[in-house]
């Protein structure tokens, strides 16, 4: 399989007008989603307080001594 520069199809785009205007839409997509990120981050990192507490009964030495037998 030959792949050249020949072969490839060719945008013909009426000036660089084209690249501006899908570079500033690609800006504007990644400002959108990195806000997006931070309020995901934000509201993972603020858990409420019942969610915290559920875990205070949680015996701290669960799981030291295991007990095998082969």
């Amino acid at each position: 399989m030959n792949i050249s520069g020949s072969t490839l199809p060719t945008m013909v785009t009426g000036g660089d007008g084209a690249e501006v205007y899908s570079a500033a839409l690609a800006k504007k997509q990644q400002e959108i989603e990195g806000q997006a990120a931070l309020v995901l981050i934000e509201s993972a990192t603020s858990a409420p307080q019942g969610v915290q507490s559920e875990n205070t009964g949680v015996m701290p030495t669960l799981g030291n001594h295991i007990n095998i037998r082969v």
